[in-house]
């Protein structure tokens, strides 16, 4: 018997400083039962990351290489591809290869793995990975807000200068976004 997906509820109070973003944001979210939390988490913090209007998530752990999110614009072409956590270089070069006219993005759990990732890419001579836009948040952080137990979850996140603040509860996390830079 195949194990269903836990849904997760969000309603989000979204404030982007830098790019004049204030959204209420409300969303329901399946986890697989063999997908850990913080990078359900990681899928919740790139929502807010890169919010703009029809960013939706991908189909899941069932469709590989599909995005985990992804925007399309009112003709159905995709103009945002986002992956969060380990990715694989090859893949993502493709992605940007097959969104020639869109933007594609990968939100790493640690940076140490963006520098892996960034790393294996240049050994393999991936160039066109420099078209993709990087960054990762801090293992603790997510580690934090995966402690959250709750199914529902009423939150306010905060960018400011490449930083998140996320209020729950009376409870306060922060965590830094770490670009990073593809050098071929």
């Amino acid at each position: 018997m195949a194990l269903t997906a836990i849904l997760y509820d969000f309603q989000i109070a979204l404030s982007n400083v830098d790019r004049s973003i204030e959204q209420q944001l409300s969303f329901k979210l399946a986890r697989h039962p063999s997908e850990l939390m913080e990078r359900a988490w990681l899928k919740v913090m790139a929502y807010c990351w890169l919010w703009e209007e029809r960013l939706q998530f991908g189909p899941g752990l069932g469709e590989p290489d599909a995005p985990d999110l992804e925007t399309r614009d009112y003709t159905n072409v995709v103009t945002r591809w986002v992956r969060v956590g380990k990715g694989d270089p090859a893949k993502i070069q493709k992605a940007v290869d097959q969104n020639a006219n869109g933007k594609v993005n990968v939100l790493f759990e640690s940076e140490g793995r963006q520098a892996a990732f960034l790393a294996e890419g240049a050994e393999a001579k991936l160039n066109r990975l420099a078209k993709a836009e990087f960054a990762a948040l801090d293992a603790d952080f997510l580690k934090e807000l995966a402690a959250l137990e709750d199914r529902r979850h009423k939150l306010t996140v905060t960018l400011s200068g490449d930083h998140f603040y996320v209020d729950t509860g009376g409870k306060t996390f922060d965590g830094p976004l770490v670009r990073g830079t593809f050098n071929p």
